[in-house]
């Protein structure tokens, strides 16, 4: 449960009732004082400004100070802009500038603002660009200086910029408006803070000016005091409030501090404009709305992430390893957080716990219970995403460590490690059972606004939910009160506490640690465990025992308090049941007359002291006669590591001697008294007056403990009533809830179901697109073993299915002239660049082999995926583009040559003609490819001619001779012939090549 948390560095109530020593106000200063407006701006907002501006009139007594996302490297134009739109003085803030009323103050490029006693100071931003928050940081710094009298307007804008500082504002008491999201440009800003359902009004920037100025002249003018009308009882009017709100919430906040309550009753009566309390009586009565909003008004949590450093950093450094110290793995640990609003103190906890567990490298399970009445803030809690203004709270490096940014950059989410540890709930900590066994409860700044008697409910709760030596975390406003026997101070700036032990409890299964060995002189002993499975007692037992129950002396081991913890012998003779209802033994009230006494005093000076007394021959009446005693009194000096409260042992020996001396002589006999028996008397009868005035200061100082003892129990005996009851309620309505969640069980098995049969069919899915597309795919973890492969790499790499889980270079494979995979996959894995490579199977089947990293949804790399991909076609096609790269080459040569090349058959058909041929012998080419080289001898040499050429077919090469050839015309032309054979690749000539050049 949470009511209103404050900030550490300052009081916890509000101003106008708190003592402020430093800054003393009178009535009429305050009530001088002007509200200061800070409006908060981004994308889109400059339209929005405008029309805010135009309506507001030139003096409504109140300052205004714009926060705007503007360019660091540019100067602005928005002060000369918003002079256009308003009659009231508009300036560039200055270092330093005072705040006047009815004056507009625009922030300058690249600094941030922030608002102190009346004036702007500007800083240099400490953040890079992008991230940071001008706005968040002067609303923040205006909470903390103006308190209740802080308002914030955002308008159109990107991100969330600006919730974190309405939330302080609306934990001050001021008033949050947000522009309508439907007449933004952009409604990013405004819907975030009206996701926070802390937003007083939402309306459209023209109609914010008259909204504006009529709260604060309700608010701020002649304010309606709850307790200053006399014309009907306040404390009635506030029990009708405390009855609608119980009705509506089920929560009691009647005994909630009342500066608290009527702080928030005023703020919601200025909201309306509502002058007294009755009416604001009658109008929760007609609006049940209304008394939902009182109830949120009432729970503003305003907290952040690592709150007040200082005492985080003593628990960390130590609490958290004492309460690791001699844990053992499977005990875990157990943390209660009440009044967690939304969560960022719960999750701070655990992010100092994984640290810690990091650092140690435990395995220690933690569970930490988050709880809160607000049902809204439990939401958020567990959603666990936080606007981008944490950034302020947590350093850069716990931020990147625990923490995802959001993929619109606004805002941040918690790691699922931390989130795991988490169990969120609703929860009324005044009026629900506790969680138990406890290793630590935080519980900051929540008793706070409570009264005494919540409080005193409270501590000893905490004290019955912690394990004996757990400790409490408070805030740095809260205490303990009366409770010092329930806990011990650990730090107390800090308010860190540890419980003491429950003495019951950790004594009676330990005695036999604290019994002293019996010696000659009459100690205590302590014999020796008999061994388990032994029957017969040996005969140093049945001495020892025998010893012990005739000869051994009577002996109490007793408390501060002197209630009995252990008895040893019969102490019949000394000691004797009080009357009354049995329940614990204490030694004071059971001592017969003659001891009482003498064993009060002797008590309450060695638990003061801690030193042994010693007192002989104590006369004890006894049953009609008297029993003469010897009375010792000593501590016992525990061990150290122990946690136990200091223990006396009291001894008490029969005496041997009777008290003869003085027997008491007839009155007939009456001897002269001298002188030195007369100061012997006087010496006795001092030392007796002097005892019972101890033993009289001693019983005064027992009194006084048992009356307060007295008011705890019957305190934590209501406290116990109240409880059972609570109890009681809730087994009633046990039956209805199981039902309900039988229900919701069945629904969400449902979707587990769906999500089940969708899960498998999208496997199938995968599995068919693997196996389809015919790309050989290896997926390999850092160690480069196979977690899994398609059909296709089979026909690469020669894998079987139980090969998943083998190192991918065990595996032999079919590729020729590559072994380098292994050195590859690390190189990838090392550099995290994808490389290709061809490669080729002994079959000659060619592939494109892509080495890329494996990585996560969440950026994490957790192996290599190795695909090939068939590219023997595009090969082949290389070479076919290859080879007639060549012969087009070749063709250029023989266009252009200026001998005559021609080519022709085995026949003598012409198979080739260039255009030299042309121009030699006169044909075209088109008619040259008709003929026959025949026609082209002379008649009389065609036979030894042709059979020349022939030759070629043995030898493949003729050496160049002179012959004739006829032209077209007739004309027969003396040229140098060469002759070439081409063979194909059998050997066979299937071609004959000439080049022909006349001699002139």
């Amino acid at each position: 449960m949470t009511a209103k948390k404050q900030k550490k560095s300052r009081k916890p109530e509000n101003p106008d009732d708190a003592e402020i020593d430093d800054i003393p106000k009178t009535v009429e200063e305050s009530a001088a004082a002007f509200p200061i407006v800070g409006i908060g701006a981004s994308a889109g907002g400059l339209a929005a400004i405008e029309a805010f501006f135009s309506a507001m009139p030139a003096d409504p007594d109140m300052a205004f100070v714009l926060v705007q996302h503007l360019a660091p490297d540019h100067k602005s134009m928005l002060t000369d802009l918003i002079k256009r739109y308003t009659k009231m003085k508009v300036f560039e803030v200055e270092d330093g500038m005072v705040v006047q009323p009815n004056c507009a103050y625009i922030i300058p490029p690249n600094r941030d603002m922030a608002f102190l006693n009346g004036t702007l100071q500007l800083l240099e931003p400490n953040t890079p660009r992008g991230q940071r928050l001008p706005i968040d940081f002067f609303f923040r710094s205006l909470a903390q200086d103006q308190n209740n009298r802080a308002i914030c307007i955002i308008l159109s804008g990107t991100g969330s910029d600006g919730t974190h500082g309405l939330k302080a504002i609306k934990g001050e008491g001021g008033m949050a408006m947000a522009q309508v999201p439907e007449s933004t440009e952009y409604d990013g800003m405004p819907r975030s803070a009206i996701a926070t359902g802390m937003v007083d009004y939402i309306l459209p920037p023209a109609e914010m000016p008259a909204q504006l100025i009529s709260y604060v002249t309700h608010a701020f003018g002649q304010r309606p005091r709850i307790t200053s009308k006399p014309s009907f009882n306040a404390d009635d009017a506030l029990k009708k409030i405390f009855i609608l709100l119980r009705a509506k919430t089920g929560h009691d906040f009647s005994h909630y501090k009342p500066n608290t309550i009527n702080r928030r009753i005023e703020r919601r009566m200025a909201v309306h404009k509502i002058e007294r309390l009755d009416e604001y009586v009658r109008y929760l009565q007609q609006s049940p709305d209304e008394v939902n909003e009182l109830f949120r008004d009432l729970l503003i949590g305003v907290t952040n992430f690592f709150r007040d450093p200082e005492a985080y950093k003593i628990l960390e450094e130590t609490i958290l390893p004492r309460l690791f110290k001699n844990k053992k793995t499977d005990a875990g640990f157990r943390i209660w957080v009440p009044g967690c609003s939304t969560g960022e103190e719960a999750y701070s906890i655990a992010i100092l716990i994984q640290e810690k567990l990091d650092a140690m490298k435990h395995g220690v399970k933690v569970q930490i219970f988050a709880t809160d009445i607000d049902s809204r803030a439990i939401d958020t809690a567990r959603t666990g995403i936080y606007s981008a203004g944490i950034a302020g709270d947590i350093s850069p490096e716990r931020l990147a460590r625990f923490f995802i940014r959001e993929p619109s950059g606004d805002a941040y989410r918690i790691q699922k490690s931390i989130r795991d540890m988490m169990v969120f709930s609703e929860q009324d900590v005044i009026k629900d059972p506790p969680f138990s066994r406890l290793d630590l409860i935080s519980c900051r700044n929540l008793l706070i606004y409570m009264g005494g008697e919540l409080q005193k409910k409270l501590i000893p709760l905490f004290h019955y939910a912690l394990k004996p030596g757990g400790f409490m975390f408070l805030g740095t406003s809260e205490t303990i009160g009366d409770y010092m026997d329930l806990f011990a101070v650990i730090d107390r700036k800090s308010k860190l506490f540890q419980r003491k032990a429950d003495l019951r409890g950790a004594l009676h299964p330990k005695m036999t640690e604290f019994m002293p060995p019996l010696t000659e002189a009459g100690k205590i002993t302590r014999l020796a465990a008999k061994p388990s499975g032994e029957n017969k007692p040996s005969l140093r037992e049945i001495t020892e025992n025998a010893l012990l129950q005739h000869w051994a002396p009577v002996g109490a081991l007793i408390n501060e308090r002197g209630d009995i913890l252990y008895l040893h012998g019969r102490a019949g003779l000394y000691l004797e049941p009080c009357p009354g209802e049995a329940g614990v033994n204490n030694i004071l009230k059971m001592a017969r007359d003659g001891l009482r006494r003498e064993l009060t005093t002797a008590v309450h000076k060695v638990a003061t002291h801690q030193e042994s007394i010693h007192r002989p021959n104590l006369k004890i009446k006894t049953n009609g006669h008297f029993t003469y005693a010897h009375l010792t009194v000593r501590p016992i000096h525990c061990n150290p590591s122990v946690d136990m409260p200091r223990l006396l042992l009291v001894v008490l020996e029969e005496s041997r001697v009777q008290d003869r001396k003085n027997p008491r002589k007839a009155p007939d006999t009456a001897e002269p008294v001298s002188a030195a028996d007369i100061d012997g008397r006087i010496t006795a009868l001092k030392q007796e007056l002097r005892n019972k005035e101890e033993y009289l200061q001693s019983s005064n100082e027992e009194l006084e403990t048992s009356n307060e003892e007295l008011k705890s129990a019957n305190e934590e005996l209501q406290s116990v009533n109240e409880e059972l009851q609570s109890t009681n309620e809730e087994l009633e309505t046990s039956k209805e809830e199981q039902q309900s969640v039988n229900e919701e069980l069945s629904t969400v098995n449902a979707e587990l179901q769906a999500k089940v049969a969708d899960l498998a069919r999208a496997n199938n899915d995968m599995k068919n697109l693997l196996a389809g597309t015919g790309i050989g795919t290896i997926f390999v973890d850092h160690q480069l073993r196979i977690l899994r492969f398609t059909p296709a790499v089979t026909q690469i790499i020669n894998l079987i299915a139980t090969d998943v889980g083998r190192p991918v270079s065990h595996i032999v494979s079919n590729l020729t002239g590559y072994d380098r995979l292994t050195e590859d996959v690390h190189t990838v894995l090392n550099d995290l660049a994808p490389k290709e490579i061809e490669v080729q199977t002994h079959a000659g089947v060619w592939y494109l082999m892509r080495i890329c990293p494996y990585r996560t949804l969440e950026n994490v790399i957790e192996g290599a995926v190795i695909t090939f991909v068939d590219i023997t076609e595009t090969k082949q096609a290389q070479m076919v583009l290859r080879d007639a790269e060549n012969l087009r080459r070749l063709a250029v040569v023989v266009r252009d040559a200026y001998d005559a090349i021609t080519v022709f058959g085995p026949d003598g058909s012409i198979l080739a003609w260039n255009p030299s041929a042309e121009r030699m012998y006169g044909w075209s080419e088109s008619e040259a490819l008709k003929m026959n080289i025949r026609d082209m001898l002379p008649k009389n040499q065609r036979t030894k001619e042709f059979n020349t050429l022939q030759k070629l077919g043995q030898s493949h090469t003729l050496a160049p001779y002179s012959t004739r050839r006829v032209s077209k015309d007739g004309i027969l032309i003396k040229i140098i012939l060469t002759a070439s054979a081409l063979m194909d690749g059998n050997g066979k000539l299937y071609a004959i090549a000439t080049t022909e050049r006349v001699v002139a």
